[in-house]
Parts: C-alpha cells; sequence; structure tokens
C-alpha cells in the first residue's frame, strides 16, 4: 500500500496507544499463570496478534474483548494447582505439563515478531514442547546466538540458525546459563519467563556491556505481578524453580511510549500543539527518556497527570546514546533534521539487524527527503535545519520506518509518498487514522 501524505501542521491530543512491550509479557505470564487473566488492552498490533495465536497453539485459550484479552491458561497446566504430583525428583512445570497432556508438535506463527519469537523459544523448550515456529519477513535471518547455544546446551534441539519452520524438541534442564548481554535483551527476558517453570534452580550470568536494560526491567516488573522472586545482582539472575505463576485477576496494560514518540516528536518540528495522552509519567518502559531528548533539542514540553504536550521551539542539535532506548533512533532522526546544526546518535548498532537495517533506511529516507545524514558504524549524523522537500520514500517493510516518514512529511515543501505504507500494521495499525484525528492527510493512492 502506497500512502501519500500532503504537508500541514498536526494540532490536537491523541490517546496513546497500549504497549506493545508491556503487552506481550502480559500474555505470556498469563498463559502461564494459576487461573484466568483479564489484561486491559484496547487495540491490537500484528505483533501481539502472534503472541496471542501462539499461545493459543500452546493451549492457552484467549478471547479478544473490545477493552482487551481473556486469558484462560495453557490446558491442564500443573502450575495450575498447588498440589503437583509428588515425584522422587522435582522435574518443573514444563516436564509436569508435556507429561500430563501428550501434546503433538505444536504450529506456532509468529510472523514478523522478534519478541514473540524470542521470548516464547525459551518458554516453548521449558515446556518441553515440541514446536515449529513459522517467522516470517527478516526475522529467521536476525541473531539468535547466543540464547541458540544455551539452549542446545541444557537439552534441546533446534533447527539450524535462519531455517523456516524451525522447529523445537527436547526438555530444558537447569543449570548455568550464560549470555552475552549486548546482543539482545529479548533473550534475556525469554529465559527469564522460562526458567522458574524449571524443577530446580538456575543462574542466568551475563557478560558485556547490557543492552535496552529498560527492557529487562519490564519483564521482572511483569513477573513480580505474577509473583515470580528472582534475585539480580547486576551480573547474575538467581532464579528458583518449581515457581508458580499466580495471576492478578486483572491487569492494565500501559500506554506506548514507544509509538506516542511520533506525536511527540510531530509537535516538536510543527507550528501546531500536539498533546498525547495515556501515558504513564513514571513507567519503567525506556522511550519515555524522549521527553528529555525532546527538551534537549529545545522543544516546549509540558508534563502532568497522564499527558505530555509538546510545540515547536529553537531546536539544536543535540547527542543521543541509543544505547536503552534504540526503537527512537528514526523519530529522534526526524527531529535532528529540523534542529540547527549537528546532531549525533550513538550506540545503536543493533538497529541493523531490526525489520530492516533501521540505521541504513532511516538514513535512505531522510536523504530522499533533503536531509544531509550519514552512517556511522554505531548510528547516525544529521546535519539539520535545511528545507525537506517532498517525494516518494519507502517504508523498507518497517513499521518506524514508514511513521518516522510520515512525520517527517508534515513539514516536507511538498507531498510524500510513502511505498509499503502498510507497515505500520506491525505495532500501530491505526497510525494514519490518528495523523488525520490531528488534522494530517493521509491518502490511500495504491493498495
Amino acid at each position: 500500500m502506497d500512502m501519500c501524505i500532503l504537508p500541514g501542521c498536526l494540532s490536537g491530543a491523541v490517546r496513546a496507544i497500549p504497549a506493545k512491550s508491556q503487552a506481550h509479557r502480559a500474555l505470556i505470564c498469563a498463559a502461564l499463570a494459576d487461573g484466568p487473566t483479564r489484561i486491559e488492552c484496547a487495540g491490537e498490533s500484528a505483533d501481539i496478534a502472534a503472541t496471542a495465536a501462539c499461545l493459543t497453539a500452546l493451549g492457552a485459550k484467549i478471547k479478544r474483548e473490545p477493552g482487551g484479552y481473556l486469558v484462560h491458561p495453557l490446558e491442564n497446566n500443573w502450575a495450575n494447582t498447588n498440589h503437583p504430583p509428588e515425584t522422587p525428583t522435582p522435574v518443573g512445570v514444563g516436564a509436569r505439563f508435556i507429561a500430563a497432556n501428550k501434546h503433538e508438535p505444536a504450529t506456532l506463527p509468529c510472523g514478523e515478531s522478534g519478541s514473540t519469537f524470542r521470548f516464547l523459544l525459551p518458554v516453548v523448550c521449558a515446556l518441553g514442547q515440541s514446536a515449529s515456529f513459522l517467522p516470517q519477513g527478516r526475522l529467521p535471518q536476525r541473531p539468535l546466538s547466543p540464547l541458540y547455544e544455551e539452549l542446545i546446551r541444557h537439552g534441546c534441539n533446534l533447527s539450524p540458525p535462519g531455517a523456516v519452520p524451525f522447529q523445537v524438541t527436547g526438555q530444558l534442564i537447569p543449570g548455568r546459563y550464560e549470555l552475552d548481554a549486548g546482543v539482545s535483551s529479548q533473550f534475556i527476558s525469554g529465559l527469564l519467563f522460562a526458567l522458574p517453570l524449571l524443577g530446580e534452580d538456575s543462574e542466568l550470568h551475563l557478560s558485556g556491556q547490557v543492552e535496552s536494560y529498560p527492557y529487562i526491567e519490564l519483564t521482572i516488573a511483569m513477573l513480580e505481578v505474577f509473583g515470580i522472586q528472582l534475585e539480580f545482582d547486576g551480573a547474575v539472575f538467581a532464579i528458583s524453580g518449581n515457581q508458580v505463576f499466580r495471576s492478578p485477576g486483572e491487569l492494565n496494560v500501559e500506554g506506548d511510549w514507544s509509538n506516542a514518540a511520533f506525536w511527540l516528536g510531530a509537535g516538536a518540528i510543527g507550528t501546531g500543539i500536539v498533546t498525547c495522552t495515556n501515558l504513564n509519567l513514571a513507567s519503567r518502559q525506556g522511550d519515555r527518556a524522549f521527553v528529555d531528548i525532546l527538551k534537549r533539542f529545545g522543544a516546549r514540553v509540558e508534563a502532568g497527570g497522564s499527558s505530555v504536550t509538546v510545540s515547536g521551539g529553537q531546536l539544536r542539535g543535540i547527542e543521543i546514546d541509543a544505547r536503552d532506548i534504540p526503537d527512537l533512533a528514526p523519530i529522534a532522526a526526524v527531529n535532528a533534521a529540523a534542529a540547527v546544526g549537528i546532531t549525533v546518535i550513538r550506540n545503536a548498532g543493533r538497529l541493523r539487524t531490526k525489520e530492516s537495517d533501521r540505521l541504513a533506511a532511516t538514513s535512505a529516507m531522510l536523504r530522499s527527503l533533503g536531509v544531509d545524514i550519514s552512517e556511522t558504524d554505531d548510528g547516525l549524523l544529521i546535519k539539520g535545519g535545511a528545507a525537506l522537500k517532498g517525494g516518494a520514500v519507502s517504508s523498507y517493510g518497517d513499521h518506524r520506518i514508514a511513521m518516522a516518514a510520515a512525520i517527517a512529511a508534515t513539514v516536507c515543501a511538498g507531498p510524500v509518498v510513502i511505498q509499503g505504507a502498510e507497515a505500520v500494521n506491525k505495532s500501530y495499525p491505526g497510525f494514519f487514522d490518528d495523523l488525520r484525528l490531528l488534522g494530517g492527510s493521509a491518502q490511500i493512492i495504491r493498495t
């Protein structure tokens, strides 16, 4: 689908959609819990639908409701009872689950969702469930090491990296796990979901510089909601086995700072005033740091209650460390294009293995609109302040590139055609509707 965005002022209020990062975690914990959980989460993206579909294939019953989900946990999951069968040696929920159910191999349609695939891979191994994951797009080519080797070392058999379908057999065993924390926080989160299910205690040792630590904090916080206890000293997680995920009954998924950043960024570069509501100002989501980034650019920012309001100012180039906030790089680059002077985005090398090579895609997209931008080894260098022109840009099949292009288009001299604009469905299907709500013009010119 090609979408034509006309230049024009965005102004008004828009409600932040539910946080995708939190919704993944809530659904997984609810599926492993000791009873049903109602999750308040209005709206659904392709990634969240993928997690729900995979959990359903594993035996959970997930009912989509107008305001969210009602999750009944995995059928006959022995975590659902306070009195599991006596066994000479504790074997954990995973082994008891498969022994009780004798499930046929499950087919798990994870789509292009890296969170779905990387979170559920260790969980499936802990459950002892044979499964075939069906990754799509660039997902099969995205890194799996060192998680891949650790799962094999602890009793599981996996297809070669990149295989489609990606097949899993075997039963994960407890013990000492080691991960380079600089590859993906999703590997760490996946093991944190899985290891409490095992029959004995485990340790997860992290080496190297931890990347995207706020996402690990989100996982820890969700596990705490479901009664899972972890100990972490900054380098080692100590994880007791045979823990029970205890349903809180109900929980709310807060607003998504990652996607709200596009509207806040629009307020900073335009002539209007944009307010984003449904935001937790004390959230553990790392991307709430965008408020401070916009202030450093020079935008006018007011935050209070559950909303943030942004309007333009004398924007100046800044330096941005994206180690913990990589998803903000595309919209931060758009703001940098409108700022006088040089902006440097550093420590964003992992963006090369996202839905696109996000550094190359951001650079190409903005360069085609007249921005002086170049790639570095681990980031972007933007010389801002020049007028942006219209034209045609590609989304590169990446939702964040499509959304960043749409925001940039509002301050261009002419229309911008976004090729492959349907990429927004991955995280924000209603993005162009909300653009129109704020006064923008978005017209489909080719389906």
